[in-house]
């Protein structure tokens, strides 16, 4: 929302454009590459996850960013590309490490023969605060 704030105040270069789909990123680096300014300069969600993780709860947990091993788990199979991404690495390490599509914990799960209504409901882990929901529309 502050670059497209800093963008209009400004008289920046319109229209701005999402950059939270490597699939649309990529695409618009291959075919329209001169468009590529109109992308937005802020990390994917995805990415900026991942940062928060290897930095800000890093720090509250006290462990070290190296030992920490980030997996995400995405809907899209271009969030295994984003990850190998120089911009997802620029403090020193890889904020993801790897990524699991959706499809492929569904798997894992099944593999695993666990079954969820038989589990023992527990409270919701939220190590960075609370869950609101909003990012629902982004998930499949």
């Amino acid at each position: 929302v502050t670059e497209l704030l800093e963008r209009l105040a400004e008289g920046g270069l319109l229209p701005l454009l999402t950059s939270c789909s490597p699939g649309w990123v990529r695409y618009c680096e291959h075919f329209f590459p001169e468009f590529l300014p109109n992308v937005s300069t802020c990390k994917s969600p995805e990415g900026m996850m991942g940062a928060l993780i290897k930095t800000y709860f890093s720090g509250i947990q006290q462990v070290p960013a190296e030992r920490i091993y980030s997996v995400s788990v995405m809907p899209c199979t271009a969030k295994k590309m984003e990850a190998e991404r120089p911009e997802l690495d620029a403090s020193g390490h890889k904020d993801v490490d790897a990524v699991l599509t959706t499809r492929e914990l569904a798997r894992m799960i099944k593999g695993a023969g666990i079954d969820f209504l038989s589990l023992t409901e527990s409270r919701f882990d939220a190590p960075l605060g609370a869950s609101t929901g909003a990012a629902a529309i982004f998930g499949t």
